[in-house]
Parts: structure tokens; C-alpha cells; sequence
């Protein structure tokens, strides 16, 4: 398989590892400068950066490559990529996080939500950690864990650090150097509390998981997919 890779930052080169040990090739290493003829490639892997992302994901669907995405920051734009998708029959990707332990975290996430929807003695809470180089905040991981919890409880919305209503769920982001990602959500009472986690100890969860959903969609798909439609979670 000829994969572009669309950021060729750490995350860029953590998966250009991991595909090579697939017996992939890379045809494509863009950092954001350089020009480049994506029809040479089989799918794209998009890592870039939030400005960048929405024209690197058209050009692929423009030009018949399917490509999965794991920047965040971009998704004002998500439905006009859902649009252009399904217009140019395209093959496409997003996911908050491709590692293969998160996205059943997230399923876990939303069972537990669905239990605790009646427990109006707990409040709920997301507190994630990640290096100072990350751009955004909260990250995208903990925003998908918030809609799990929004999707299954009476809770309406998520906030970043500060908690103005009941029916929000505060996130709280901290930035400290070399954490890839760990993730809790917490549910907290007057007499316990209930916490789960999600600790990443390296990039190649994240890597190995977005090379397998490369893999997945390069198989003749056709649809806007998620990684629950890759690991058959559904």
C-alpha cells in the first residue's frame, strides 16, 4: 500500500514506522510546505495541523484517495467534508483517536454514562493531560468522551475548566511535558467516587491504530467511517 502522509511531525513518523514494519511504502512526506502529487498514493494519512487539515482532507476526496484523519481543531468544517464525501462517492476517516484502547474507552465511556444517567447524586467530569506541543484544548479525545456522556445522560454540554451550570460537564485540560495522552472521566458523590482511565504510554497505540485504519478503508470502501466501523464495535 502507498500511503501519503499529510504532517510529518512526531505523530508523521511514529506511523511512517509502524507502516514500513507492514510492508507499506511511503510516497508522500508533506510537513505543510512542500508540493505534492497525492494521485500517487493508495490512501493519505492526515496528521497535520488544524489550518491545514480541511484542504488536505478535499484534495484527497477531489482526487479519489481515501484518507483518514487524526487532526483535531478543524471540525468546524466536518460537515461541509461529510458533504463533499458523499458528492465525490469518497472514502473518509475521522477519528479523535486512533488508538485501538481508546476506542473501546470510549465505548466503555458510554456504557458507564448510560448507568450513571440515573444517579443524579454523582457529577460527572473529564480531566485530560497531554505535552506542551499540543495545540488545542481540551483535546479531541475528551471532547469525544463529553458527546459519549451528552449522548447518554441528561447533561447538555461541555465547558473547558470552569463549570457555570449542572447540566454541563467541565473539562479540565493540563499541559505538562512528554505525556502522550491520559484521559479520566469521574464521577464524584457526596460518598464515592467512580473513575475511569486511559493512560497512553507511547505514539505507537496511536500510530499502529491509524496505519490499520488506513488498511481497512483502502478495501474498495466508499462512506464516511469511524474507527468503531474499523474494530467492528458497533
Amino acid at each position: 500500500m502507498k500511503i501519503a502522509l499529510l504532517g510529518y511531525g512526531r505523530m508523521g513518523k511514529e506511523i511512517e514506522k509502524i507502516a514500513l514494519q507492514r510492508g507499506h511504502e511511503i510516497v508522500i512526506k508533506n510537513s505543510g510546505k512542500e508540493v505534492y502529487d497525492i494521485t500517487k498514493a493508495d490512501v493519505a494519512i492526515d496528521f497535520s495541523i488544524p489550518s491545514s487539515a480541511y484542504n488536505n482532507i478535499s484534495n484527497c476526496i477531489n482526487n479519489n484517495i481515501p484518507i483518514i484523519s487524526g487532526t483535531t481543531g478543524w471540525l468546524d468544517k466536518y460537515n461541509d467534508v461529510v458533504d463533499l464525501c458523499n458528492k465525490k462517492s469518497g472514502a473518509f476517516i475521522y477519528a479523535s483517536n486512533f488508538s485501538l484502547g481508546v476506542n473501546v474507552f470510549f465505548e466503555l465511556n458510554k456504557q458507564l454514562a448510560k448507568m450513571m444517567s440515573t444517579l443524579e447524586q454523582y457529577n460527572v467530569s473529564i480531566e485530560e493531560i497531554h505535552h506542551t506541543k499540543k495545540l488545542d484544548a481540551p483535546s479531541g479525545t475528551a471532547i469525544t468522551l463529553a458527546e459519549g456522556v451528552i449522548e447518554n445522560t441528561n447533561q447538555k454540554a461541555w465547558e473547558l475548566d470552569e463549570k457555570t451550570s449542572d447540566e454541563n460537564i467541565p473539562i479540565k485540560a493540563i499541559r505538562t511535558p512528554d505525556v502522550p495522552g491520559t484521559h479520566t472521566v469521574t464521577y464524584n458523590s457526596e460518598v464515592d467516587t467512580i473513575d475511569i482511565k486511559h493512560t497512553a504510554h507511547n505514539r505507537q497505540g496511536f500510530a499502529l491504530g491509524a496505519v490499520i485504519a488506513a488498511e481497512w478503508l483502502k478495501k474498495d470502501k466508499t462512506g464516511v467511517f469511524t474507527m468503531r466501523d474499523v474494530l467492528n464495535l458497533g
